[in-house]
């Protein structure tokens, strides 16, 4: 018999949830339960989002801290870099634990979401295998624990579509017999945008839904599931067809734009038709107006965001060409990618690590 097996069975990726949609300058708010502040450190952009019950209302976003890093250190491979993300990783989670009134001693439960063979989505595991994972030593070797240490455990419960069990239910149990305090939550995400892709760790407060950017509905993990905090941390590592598309038509665009814009600039004339060593950056700034728009993509060119999202998604979904991407880096970004989460984790819940320490465990 032949198989014909959907791959996102497979896979629990996660939707991200950090596009909110705010129109706010940074710094400011909109006066309607979302404020947002960001600022920059290192090469590394941080940017804040709280929302109350009013502005989750209004932005269909659930209330709390979100939480983004925004770096190309793992696309650039960078080392500096990427140990510079891992100490602000800790940092931000540190003050998103605070936030959630979790103490410096309280028992931790780290989940790592995702299929281990599938390597797009295999960030969580291959994160808990790098914790420092001590609750045994707290409670069998108490001695042998040094100040500046807390209690953690570790575990991965794979996906539904291998184990035919609710990861939802999985961690429930889990909690239900060790009783932790809080849980940290590790996942892959399905991203609204090619630019965030391995180059943004999102953090939350408000839970995470596992299967949610592939379709698959799972119960949510959350602190209304469990009764304790529940603190997610994801990472953009597959995007699918209809959002390629559209960010190809809105790079279109905006290439056009720029072009209208700086084509009577006398130092166009020295500049070769077409660099491919040239790394451009295309911003909202470059977009066309509604007339060029309409010129180069005609009554498409019109379409609201949204609209040309839905648009495509209805033409590609019944043909089966929705596909899931990763980049061919894939392998590489993942491992990166866990090392720097591992660490900043292991930093924030145990402050007795020290920086040199924690910096000898990459590669």
């Amino acid at each position: 018999m032949e198989e014909n097996f959907d791959y996102t069975l497979r896979t629990d990726l996660a939707l991200e949830a950090q596009e909110m949609n705010v129109k706010d300058e940074p710094g400011s708010s909109d006066g309607d339960g979302v404020e947002v502040h960001e600022n920059e450190k290192n090469d590394i952009k941080i940017t804040y989002v709280t929302v109350d019950e009013a502005g989750a209302e209004r932005i269909g976003k659930k209330a709390g801290h979100y939480v983004t890093l925004e770096s190309l250190a793992i696309r650039k491979q960078d080392h500096q870099l990427q140990v510079n993300l891992s100490k602000t990783l800790s940092g931000q989670l540190r003050k998103l634990m605070n936030e959630c009134g979790i103490k410096e001693m309280d028992r931790g439960l780290i989940v790592g979401l995702g299929n281990a063979n599938v390597t797009p989505d295999a960030l969580g595991p291959l994160v808990t295998e790098e914790i420092y994972v001590t609750t045994h030593l707290f409670e069998l070797h108490p001695e042998t624990v040094s100040d500046g240490y807390r209690p953690v455990s570790a575990f991965t419960p794979g996906v539904m579509g291998v184990t035919g069990i609710e990861t939802s239910d999985m961690v429930h149990g889990i909690i239900e017999q060790t009783k932790p305090d809080f849980v940290l939550v590790i996942d892959a995400l399905a991203s609204r945008s090619i630019n965030r892709i391995n180059a943004t760790i999102q953090l939350s407060d408000t839970g995470i839904h596992p299967g949610s950017g592939v379709g698959n509905k799972r119960k949510e993990i959350s602190r209304e599931t469990y009764g304790i905090p529940v603190i997610s941390i994801g990472v953009p590592t597959v995007v699918d067809a209809v959002t390629i598309t559209s960010d190809a038509i809105d790079y279109v665009l905006k290439h056009f734009g720029r072009e209208w814009r700086e084509k009577d600039r006398p130092s166009n004339a020295l500049s070769p038709a077409m660099n491919p060593f040239e790394r451009k950056t295309l911003t909202a700034e470059d977009h066309p107006n509604e007339e060029q728009s309409k010129a180069v993509m005609g009554m498409f060119g019109q379409l609201e965001e949204a609209e040309k999202k839905q648009l495509i998604k209805e033409v590609l979904t019944p043909l089966g060409h929705n596909l899931m991407v990763t980049p061919k880096e894939v392998d590489s970004f993942i491992q990166d990618m866990a090392h720097v989460i591992a660490k900043g984790i292991n930093g924030a819940l145990h402050p007795g690590i020290e920086d040199g320490e924690a910096q000898s465990y990459f590669k």
